[in-house]
């Protein structure tokens, strides 16, 4: 018998629990994906820009910087920045540096994770991301600034949406 003109016999019954179901589309899962993973990267690469100005002049580098932006050293914030610049040590950079890999590690993991739609990435996105609400919110009530404001909505949207389609996106062991 030809079995090219027989019906699929899998076509006619349900799927069982170990059969692997294509999964819908999720553009607001990519659009998370695509964040997590940015900030990964920036992160990183803040931590290498970090490590290799760690042993440097970072006064004279950040006057540099200024001099290049066209900036005027001669503002206050400015000015006071470059006070704080002043006080950074080799030991505190490589910290900073370290921490910062660190926590970008943290992104990328949750990035690659959200890809594959595993159930423990979904959860440590939530996580991450409901962390620093709290924290968010009390950087507004105590001086309002619009990037904070966005990057707290953002959160709230990551948080919402995974939680409430934790069941419909990842797969569970």
């Amino acid at each position: 018998m030809n079995t090219a003109l027989t019906p699929d016999a899998s076509a006619a019954r349900p799927a069982a629990p170990g059969d692997l179901v294509p999964r819908k589309r999720a553009p607001t899962l990519y659009a998370i994906i695509v964040f997590k993973l940015l900030k990964g990267a920036i992160f990183v690469s803040l931590a290498i820009v970090a490590y290799v100005l760690s042993d440097n002049d970072l006064p004279k580098e950040y006057l540099g910087w200024l001099h290049f932006l066209g900036a005027n050293p001669e503002r206050r914030f400015w000015h006071d920045l470059a006070v704080q610049v002043g006080k950074l040590t080799e030991t505190g950079m490589l910290w900073a540096a370290l921490g910062t890999l660190v926590y970008s590690l943290f992104s990328l993991v949750e990035g690659v994770g959200l890809i594959f739609r595993v159930g423990w990435a979904g959860w440590l996105a939530i996580g991450e991301s409901a962390f620093f609400i709290p924290i968010e919110i009390a950087e507004l009530v105590h001086h309002f600034s619009l990037f904070v404001f966005v990057i707290l909505v953002f959160n709230v949207v990551i948080v919402g949406y995974l939680f409430r389609n934790r069941d419909r996106l990842f797969r569970h062991h």
